[in-house]
């Protein structure tokens, strides 16, 4: 591990693209949290759903919340770990937050008239906001790292596991309409070959045998 941290940051090139990685994301964490509020003071009416309309309510919020921040955890446990990967990893997560700040603006549903109540206290609430629907971050976040880890079997099968249960936990909770958990998915996709086009050199590393 001292070996990797020692190499990567005698590589300019990796430093310069790690710093870039995390301004972009914080960049990318401030449009989305004027985007929420944004969407969630012009949401309208809630509408029906096949399933939301079918299945009744389950109070998951405690899921919802802790399981968000478990999820931060082992990302950034990754990317510690992989420090070579880190790169192209905060940049794809950072096109991610930004596509979805776009698509949360353009649509202003409101909520799922029963839903589960996240506590309003909760530091959760800087980064979700209620009228910010469309798509499901929680659902997609994981489905898009599974892709980005996708050639480490084990990474590939977490993720893709956490993003299945989201979508079950948000869907149970009435949080995100079935809409917003189906397109996560292939929003996601998409995301994730636009990052492969405007992040290569990034991605090079990610692939590359440096630092192991």
């Amino acid at each position: 591990m001292i070996e990797q941290y020692s190499q990567f940051f005698k590589n300019h090139s990796l430093k310069r693209s790690l710093v870039m990685g995390i301004l972009l994301l914080l960049a990318s964490l401030v449009v989305n949290f004027y985007a929420g509020v944004y969407a969630t003071e012009r949401a309208s009416n809630p509408v029906t759903d096949i399933i939301l309309s079918n299945v009744p309510v389950y109070d998951l919020d405690e899921i919802f919340v802790y399981g968000s921040w478990i999820l931060v955890a082992f990302i950034a446990y990754v990317c510690v770990k992989n420090l070579r990967k880190t790169p192209f990893t905060l940049k794809t997560i950072a096109l991610f937050v930004l596509v979805r700040a776009l698509f949360i603006t353009l649509t202003h549903l409101g909520p799922f008239p029963h839903a589960a109540v996240i506590n309003p206290a909760s530091f959760i609430r800087y980064f979700v906001f209620g009228g910010d629907l469309f798509f499901s971050g929680h659902t997609g976040l994981p489905f898009l790292l599974a892709l980005v880890f996708w050639k480490d079997r084990r990474l590939r099968m977490i993720f893709l596991c956490t993003s299945i249960f989201f979508a079950v936990v948000v869907l149970l909770a009435h949080l995100h309409y079935t809409i917003d958990v189906l397109s996560a998915f292939f929003i996601s996709y998409g995301i994730f070959h636009m990052a492969e086009v405007l992040f290569k050199k990034d991605l090079e590393f990610f692939n590359s045998s440096l630092l192991e």
